[in-house]
């Protein structure tokens, strides 16, 4: 079982930068891959980035591919995403989660990830 805490969304102009932050309890954080997905209102959840159990891999959305960059330190129990450039498309709800499938490298399905934070309100304004 892990819990997670998400922080840094916030309101930003078009063009700035947030640093969001999400913090695992546990001692087991270096085993879950992690992803961060957003939820627009009116719109499903959707992917946007994952980085697998050692960090040495990541992967993006084509919408956030070259803004956004996903981090995790596993000796903090900590996962980032650097949202640089932002866009008001890109305002949504942002959820870190955990998968704890070994057998799966990375997914970006989020019906695979086991846990999930309760999220943080993004908001671009133009």
């Amino acid at each position: 079982q892990v819990q997670l805490l998400e922080s840094g969304g916030g309101l930003v102009q078009a063009g700035g930068s947030l640093r969001l932050s999400c913090a695992a309890s546990g001692r087991t954080f270096s085993s879950y891959a992690m992803g961060w997905f957003r939820q627009a209102p009116g719109k499903e959840r959707e992917f946007v980035a994952g980085i697998i159990r050692g960090g040495g891999s990541a992967y993006y959305a084509d919408s956030v591919k070259g803004r956004f960059t996903i981090s995790r330190d596993n000796a903090k129990n900590t996962v980032y995403l650097q949202m640089n450039s932002l866009k008001p498309e890109d305002t949504a709800v942002y959820y870190c989660a955990a998968d704890r499938d070994r057998s799966v490298v990375f997914t970006a399905d989020p019906k695979k990830y086991d846990y999930w934070g309760q999220g943080t309100q993004v908001t671009v304004s133009s």
